[in-house]
C-alpha cells in the first residue's frame, strides 16, 4: 500500500531540526507558530501549537518566558518536546520530566539532544514494524499491535513518573 510506504518513509526520515540548526535569531510569536508546524510529523490539518498554548506552557513553567516578545532556540527546543509529549502526557507529567532534566543540571541543548535521540529511536523502531506490503485485512492487526504497545509503554511511563516525582508532590495531588 502506498499510504503505508509513505508512513514508513516519513517515520524513518522526518526529524526535528537539530539544536545547532535551530534559528539563531529571535522569532516573534507568529513566526514561532509557523516554525513549530514543521518540527514534528503531523497528519491532521489543525495547528500543533497556538499562541494561547505557548502562553499557557510558559505560565505552567514548561517553557521559559520570552525575551521581550521574542523566542529563541531554547524556546523552540522546549516547545518541540512539549508538543510531542502533550500527545501522551499531562502538563504535570511533562513538567516532572523537564524538572528532572534541570535537576540533573542538563542544559537546554543537552535536554533537547536527548529528546531528539529518544524520538529518533522510537520513530525508527515503529517504522520497522510497519509492513508496507500489508493488505487491507492486516491493517486492523497492525493497528492493534501499535495500540497495545502504546498501552504497555504508557503503563511503564506513568509508573516511572510516579517514582520520579518527590513524595510530597505526589501527596499534594491525591
Amino acid at each position: 500500500m502506498d499510504e503505508l510506504q509513505t508512513l514508513k518513509t516519513r517515520m524513518e526520515q522526518e526529524r526535528p531540526t537539530p539544536w545547532e540548526d535551530l534559528p539563531d535569531i529571535a522569532l516573534y510569536m507568529d513566526q514561532l507558530i509557523s516554525y513549530m508546524a514543521r518540527q514534528l510529523i503531523r497528519f491532521d490539518e489543525g495547528p500543533p501549537l497556538t499562541s494561547a498554548m505557548v502562553n499557557n506552557y510558559i505560565k505552567d513553567g514548561l517553557v521559559p518566558r520570552a525575551d521581550g516578545k521574542r523566542y529563541g532556540p531554547t524556546h523552540l527546543g522546549y516547545l518541540t518536546a512539549v508538543v510531542a509529549l502533550k500527545q501522551v502526557l499531562s502538563v504535570k507529567n511533562i513538567g516532572a520530566l523537564m524538572g528532572a532534566g534541570r535537576a540533573l543540571e542538563k542544559t537546554p541543548p543537552e535536554q533537547y539532544g536527548y529528546f531528539c535521540r529518544a524520538l529518533d529511536r522510537a520513530l525508527t523502531d515503529t517504522a520497522q514494524s510497519i509492513d508496507p506490503e500489508a493488505g487491507e485485512s492486516d491493517l486492523a492487526r497492525m493497528a492493534l499491535d501499535f495500540a497495545v504497545r502504546s498501552y504497555a509503554n504508557q503503563l511503564a511511563c506513568q509508573r516511572i513518573l510516579d517514582i520520579l516525582q518527590p513524595q510530597n508532590a505526589r501527596d499534594k495531588h491525591k
